[in-house]
């Protein structure tokens, strides 16, 4: 038996079970609503989806609903293992999952997902080269190209990106020095010792522990996204031996807490979103993202169809509503990317050249943001070529994910 035939089964059967043990004008969509609501009378039609309160946001949601047409509109938020239980036990509920593209396996295997065509998409035309054209430097599976497409013709989409990062460490810089902030190995470092944070999705908190046992030179994984169950093993003894020795604050899953513990220095130092640094800032505090020398985590979120909704053309309107630039603006002045440069026609230029290309901020000062600043990290391109890793559905899943609940219970 293949491992992705015993991983399908142990989905499928412990879906209820294992899976909650790792909770914790002017763009072409825009300009075309009035095809939209003919080809598709989406008017009878109504979008239920379910995602992180990164993507799930009600404006977003609301200004779907005015430009295509569609009768109605709900969003679910929840964390990526707490979706997937629901969905893998057989929820009716939604029609989309806003899913992140390492997840992706979890819906493919047991037949939860439906194809959507990149030909029923007006706006993938635009779509950055990220998700088209491999990389040399990993092989297809290892990074979102090799993810989110159902036939290797790449003619139709397992999941429709909708937004994307580079993820790294929040920290306080009136207490850490950039040097001693930009390695994974600072949220384990003992001299944070109570006050470091980590955040409970195992897929996400195993690639940072071996990133830093690889920098403190306990390990020498290639890839931290799918490690071995030896790694595994090790990267879990690591991860007990920290929580019993008082390391974390805080397991995180949700971006207010996530704020909140930051802003009141509970937490100084954590695996952090960079909307919840650019948050802190806002509130007038001190908080910078680190550039770590291992590289960044690279991730990508996106509409996924789920299989039998009754809502299909509803999904595929929102998840080229995504791709139309205008829902990127809100999700890139909070620190992520639009995969579509579409953006870019409908942006700012000042605050363009500010998210994306890496030069200074222009104007008033926004959100903690004074002029001249300077995005942590520099520019997309400039963060796209410090990638450690894309997050990837591992090898050894439900070895991990095991491990993962002797972790929570240590």
């Amino acid at each position: 038996m293949s491992k992705m035939e015993m991983n399908r089964r142990s989905l499928l059967k412990h879906s209820a079970g294992v899976m909650a043990l790792a909770i914790g004008g002017g763009t072409p969509f825009l300009s075309s609503r009035a095809a939209y609501a003919q080809a598709a009378n989406l008017a009878k039609e109504q979008l239920r989806t379910i995602g992180l309160s990164v993507t799930v946001q009600e404006r977003i949601l609301d200004e779907f609903r005015k430009v295509s047409g569609v009768g109605q509109t709900s969003g679910t938020a929840a964390t990526f293992p707490d979706a997937q239980t629901k969905i893998l036990s057989g929820s009716k509920d939604y029609d989309c999952w806003e899913i992140i593209g390492e997840r992706l396996p979890s819906i493919v295997m047991t037949n939860n997902v439906e194809p959507v065509p990149a030909a029923s998409l007006m706006n993938w035309a635009n779509i950055r080269e990220t998700f088209t054209t491999p990389s040399d430097k990993w092989e297809p599976k290892q990074q979102i190209v090799g993810q989110i497409w159902a036939d290797d013709a790449k003619t139709t989409l397992n999941m429709v990106p909708a937004v994307y990062n580079y993820d790294s460490i929040g920290y306080n810089p009136d207490v850490l020095s950039a040097e001693e902030a930009n390695t994974w190995s600072a949220i384990f470092d003992p001299k944070w010792k109570g006050k470091s944070g980590l955040n409970t999705d195992p897929l996400i908190a195993f690639g940072q522990a071996i990133m830093a046992m690889n920098t403190l030179g306990l390990l020498n994984v290639k890839n931290p996204g799918n490690p071995s169950t030896a790694e595994i093993d090790e990267a879990a003894k690591f991860l007990v031996s920290k929580k019993k020795d008082g390391q974390f604050r805080a397991l995180w899953g949700d971006f207010g807490e996530l704020v909140n513990l930051m802003a009141s220095g509970e937490m100084v130092v954590c695996d952090a979103w960079q909307p919840a640094v650019m948050a802190v800032k806002a509130q007038g505090k001190a908080c910078k993202y680190a550039v770590p020398k291992e590289g960044y985590r690279g991730w990508a979120i996106g509409p996924s169809m789920i299989a039998g909704t009754p809502n299909k053309d509803a999904v595929i309107a929102y998840a080229d509503y995504w791709l139309s630039g205008e829902p990127g603006i809100t999700v890139s002045e909070q620190g992520y990317y639009s995969p579509s440069t579409n953006i870019q026609k409908v942006m700012a230029p000042d605050k363009y050249a500010f998210w994306y290309e890496g030069k200074p901020w222009v104007g008033a000062a926004e959100r903690g943001i004074k002029e001249g600043d300077l995005r942590d990290g520099g520019s997309l391109a400039e963060r796209a070529k410090n990638v450690a890793y894309w997050h990837q559905w591992p090898d050894e899943y439900d070895h991990l994910v095991q491990k993962w609940d002797e972790f929570l219970n240590a």
